[in-house]
């Protein structure tokens, strides 16, 4: 009998040690995706005031444990029974992202004079349907974003056996969600770090002027976080249709950065220009 029991820890040890070898070279697949996440997710889970800002982001981060837990299960069936579904759904999210990418730019361009001005932003930041609505948006991206983490996961252990591939693809899917959107909520408390330093050193010495910085870099950081986003949102649309479209990937075009973010304006400009149509048109049949 404990010979048995022996033999079963072994089997369990192995099957461990081959689910940290897989879960290693899947993290190192997807880490150009989780820095594309952790930029676009970062810029969406900021812009709220200091005392909703962790509520926020908790919220936020509760709904992408939630889309893994959706997306993990279904695309392992898809891919033992429909692996071609995988696909089109890539790409159907790809240009999801392609137009949100595409709108910042267009919002910030040709809206400029529309945007919110700097005292009314607590007022906005206060209102709670505003809150939720910037929330479910996070979310929904989020989704789409782990939709291509989840599969290069399972792309990268798909000749391993049935229960390798849902331990791996479970864990680099949680550290995916635990690992950016604890460095988010590092960022978004800098501020807050930097006040605590200050008051620690009573506002003398090195501490002080550590603290000092981190509360001038915060609204640095923020802004080019909003525009790194903006950049891997096109740049992971791009990613996807060059991966996933065959007549696309035969396009040569170097560096391979440039043709992403290309395909990704193209896409979203495509998108945008039909989402503004239908808007059009539906707003003249109302009138």
């Amino acid at each position: 009998m404990a010979s048995g029991i022996f033999a079963i820890l072994d089997d369990i040890a192995a099957l461990m040690d081959d689910v940290a070898v897989t879960t290693k070279l899947a993290t190192g697949k997807t880490a150009g995706i989780l820095g594309d996440d952790l930029a676009v997710n970062a810029e969406k889970a900021t812009g709220f005031v200091s005392s909703r800002e962790l509520p926020v982001l908790w919220k936020i981060t509760k709904g992408s444990l939630i889309n893994k837990i959706i997306i993990v299960p279904i695309a392992i069936a898809l891919n033992l029974f429909f692996p071609v579904v995988i696909q089109y759904i890539l790409i159907l999210g790809g240009f999801y992202l392609a137009y949100e990418g595409v709108e910042k730019i267009f919002e910030y361009f040709f809206h400029k004079n529309q945007h919110i001005k700097k005292e009314d932003v607590t007022n906005l930041e206060n209102d709670p349907i505003a809150e939720k609505k910037k929330i479910k948006s996070a979310i929904f991206t989020d989704f789409i974003l782990s939709i291509e983490i989840v599969i290069i996961a399972l792309g990268t252990v798909a000749n391993q056996p049935l229960w390798i591939e849902i331990f791996t693809v479970s864990i680099v899917a949680f550290i995916a969600t635990v690992g950016v959107y604890g460095i988010v909520a590092l960022i978004v408390r800098l501020d807050d770090m930097g006040n605590f330093l200050i008051l620690k050193s009573k506002g003398k010495g090195i501490l002080t002027a550590i603290g000092k910085l981190l509360i001038k870099s915060l609204p640095i950081i923020i802004k080019v976080l909003s525009i790194v986003g903006t950049i891997a949102l096109l740049m992971v649309s791009g990613g996807i249709f060059d991966h996933n479209i065959n007549f696309v990937h035969h396009i040569s075009l170097q560096p391979e950065i440039l043709k992403q973010i290309i395909l990704g304006l193209i896409a979203g400009s495509i998108i945008l220009l039909l989402v503004s149509g239908i808007k059009q048109l539906v707003k003249t049949v109302k009138s």
